[in-house]
């Protein structure tokens, strides 16, 4: 184990007049206490010129090299609300603040959208003219709203079906399903897994709609009491539990000129995964990833957009855990036949430049980086860019790619995570960044000579206000000794290692979340915070299992979920019971979801090391968890029956020792309330006391005002097992 960074502690020498978080700061204090900030950062489309909202949200500011990115006023909030006011003079606009997100629909004209009470617009706004124009025109109750690429044209949802309203103002019905389990259009198919984000895209000539159809009427109606009304009524999901019956998808393509339907043929057998649908640059194909109801077996297949009918499969992926698709592919500007595609089939998620015959043509990756977030290209198509996840998943950063030769090269450099673009011409980089000790940091760097330009160095905002406690993050190894782990520590305000402190471990360990980076305060939450400045060591780990580490890093939890994590977690828990100032009997643990199941799973499995515990909306089954996330780690409970009776709970109550609060939000959609409710039925039967508390109006996350009274419930329940 080493220490790698280290925030330090904020000394009695500045300490004049801080003080600690209220419970309130919890949930405000992110807010409250923002570096300050520039907004909306981005180049514009043809020019290198940089564009912001300044801090007060008030002013888009425009930055430009030949200016030395010197600061210009180029349009106000209140030009903006005079100009909507005279094309929309009954709607009643106010721009409190300037309206983001924005984009950039050419160096002169920007395009956002703003809403009244009836309705939200387009609009299009010339800064040089400072005239506005309503593009496009959506009733309030519209839904997953898509616009087509100029705007002119929107497909949106009312309830479970798709209008269009064109141009001319004409209102297209395009489904009129009214049987309860047909959903289309929805972005909320396949549980929104495998990197779905919309359910409905247009072509490249804005003349067909694309989209998907699920028909989930033959899936399992889940109950959810609703306690608002005088007679408490029932809201029914449908919830395809692990093994059970699963939805059947189709995608289908609606011409607006024929009005006709097309419905892709992409076969049997219908429990199938429908991903990473793109179009063609042509508009002629579109391509589908088909993935197998195991998740082992991915298609790229193509498809005529006219007829539905399958033109060839590209290449197949396999694995033997899981194939996770998560991103479209991303046709080259310049080079209508080739296309990138994401996948870690090699050991991390990276590049593969491939031709619309399905030959691969060159591997892009660069050594251990992950490719989190594609950038784009350069201006003649032959570059790409790409924020990576690199020095064992801490930082994130800039990467270029020749897309001929595959060199790449590393264009930001100070540690930390870093979110960068670069500009049309190439010649420089937007980099915005923090890292533990830096709160924000925005500069323009010159690609060429290498020259940096700051625009924003942020001051620490705590300073002379709060007591800030000392951070560090450090590194471990994995339980079998083969891989670095990261953790934060967090120590109690006044830290004096000759006393004794309680410990709250907090994890997740899940897949797709990382607690740990090399951003400010190393990522910490403000409840961490809060529990470090009233007297408690604060401990994170992210084990084997969690993001952005490479594939074997994932897939070492496949068909028994949380024994590789607990194993890890147990590596940090035997480094924290081994410091003098470690209290081993005052020792607490915390954790949400998937973080639910990892505490409770300590609780009955490793019963001699927590004293108290704290589990949110817990998994506690996974055979009562969902189909789409809960089979690709587990496969069905029929495949895996001894992995699902080894992962369970219910039959660990026995086990049980020590204190432990379960938190459940009763209208929970992901971890049903059955989870906890099962679990303390089980402790009931062994004679086993556990406390239990219900949010009755949320879902899987507690959320405003209540958040606040949660993090009150917690803390106490700490201090009134933990502090002596």
């Amino acid at each position: 184990m080493k220490k790698l960074v280290f925030l330090f502690l904020l000394g009695s020498s500045c300490a004049y007049a801080q003080r600690n978080f209220t419970i309130d700061e919890t949930v405000y204090g992110p807010g409250k206490f923002a570096p300050k900030n520039y907004y909306a950062l981005q180049w514009q489309t043809s020019s290198d010129i940089i564009s912001h909202v300044d801090e007060n949200y008030q002013n888009l500011v425009l930055r430009q090299s030949k200016d030395n990115w010197a600061v210009q006023n180029t349009v106000s909030a209140a030009e903006l609300q005079k100009a909507v006011e005279e094309i929309l003079p009954a709607e009643k606009i106010t721009f409190r603040m300037f309206p983001m997100p924005y984009n950039w629909k050419s160096d002169h004209v920007l395009s956002f959208s703003t809403a009244s009470e009836k309705s939200t617009y387009m609009i299009d706004y010339d800064i040089s003219t400072k005239k506005a124009t309503v593009t496009s025109t959506v009733p309030h109750t519209a839904a997953n709203v898509e616009y087509s690429s100029d705007n002119s044209t929107v497909a949106y949802l009312i309830g479970n079906n798709i209008e269009i309203l064109t141009p001319s103002g004409q209102t297209i019905q395009v489904t009129k399903d009214t049987v309860d389990g047909i959903v289309n259009g929805s972005d909320y198919t396949h549980r929104q897994e495998f990197g779905i984000k919309k359910g409905m895209w247009w072509s490249p000539d804005n003349k067909k709609l694309l989209y998907y159809r699920k028909d989930e009427t033959m899936v399992t109606k889940y109950p959810l009491p609703q306690w608002d009304p005088r007679i408490a009524m029932v809201k029914n999901i449908r919830y395809p539990m692990a093994g059970m019956k699963s939805e059947e998808v189709t995608l289908v393509v609606y011409d607006t000129q024929t009005r006709q339907y097309t419905s892709l043929q992409t076969g049997e057998p219908k429990e199938q995964y429908l991903t990473i649908v793109t179009w063609d640059p042509s508009g002629r194909y579109i391509y589908v990833g088909v993935l197998n109801r195991g998740q082992d077996h991915l298609k790229l297949n193509q498809y005529d957009a006219q007829t539905g009918t399958l033109v060839k499969t590209l290449f197949e992926e396999r694995s033997t855990t899981w194939v996770e698709p998560q991103e479209p592919l991303i046709f080259l500007p310049n080079t209508p036949d080739q296309f990138l595609y994401q996948t870690d089939k090699d050991g991390y998620n990276q590049l593969y430049l491939y031709d619309t015959s399905g030959k691969l043509i060159k591997h892009l990756g660069y050594n251990d980086v992950i490719v989190v977030d594609f950038k784009g290209f350069d201006s003649k198509g032959r570059k790409a860019y790409y924020i990576g996840a690199s020095n064992k998943g801490l930082e994130r950063h800039l990467f270029e790619v020749d897309l001929k030769s595959g060199k790449t090269q590393q264009l930001t450099s100070t540690g930390g995570v870093h979110n960068a673009t670069i500009s049309p011409s190439g010649n420089f980089v937007l980099d915005q960044y923090s890292n533990l000790s830096t709160p924000n940091k925005i500069q323009v760097l010159s690609k060429n000579n290498k020259k940096s330009q700051i625009l924003l160095e942020a001051d620490n905002p705590f300073i002379g206000q709060i007591n800030l406690p000392h951070i560090e993050i450090r590194e471990f190894t994995s339980a079998d000794g083969s891989t670095p782990l990261n953790a934060r520590i967090t120590y109690p305000t006044d830290f004096d290692s000759n006393k004794k402190y309680p410990v709250m471990v907090y994890l997740y360990g899940g897949s797709h979340a990382q607690l740990v980076t090399d951003k400010w305060l190393g990522g910490i939450g403000y409840f961490d915070l809060y529990m470090a400045q009233n007297g408690y060591i604060v401990f994170t780990l992210d084990n084997r299992g969690s993001d952005a580490r490479g594939r074997d890093f994932t897939r070492i939890t496949h068909r028994r979920l949380g024994e590789a994590e607990m194993a890890d977690q147990l590596v940090g828990v035997d480094f924290l019971r081994s410091l003098p100032y470690v209290d081993k009997d005052r020792m607490g643990i915390f954790g949400w979801s998937y973080g639910g199941f990892m505490t409770t799973s300590l609780m009955t499995k490793h019963n001699d090391i927590f004293h108290t515990a704290v589990a949110g909306g817990p998994v506690m089954d996974w055979k009562y968890y969902e189909i789409m996330y809960g089979e690709r780690y587990m496969d069905t409970p029929q495949e895996n029956k001894d992995g699902y009776e080894k992962t369970s709970l219910l039959n660990k109550t026995d086990r049980l020792k020590g204190n432990l609060l379960i938190i459940h939000g009763a209208q929970d959609p992901v971890v049903v309330q059955q989870h906890s409710m099962q679990f303390v039925e089980q402790c009931i039967k062994q004679g086993k006391q556990v406390d239990y508390f219900l949010y009755p109006t949320h879902e899987h996350n507690v959320g405003g005002k209540d958040r606040i009274h949660m993090y009150e419930k917690i803390a106490r329940y700490f201090d009134l097992h933990l502090k002596i």
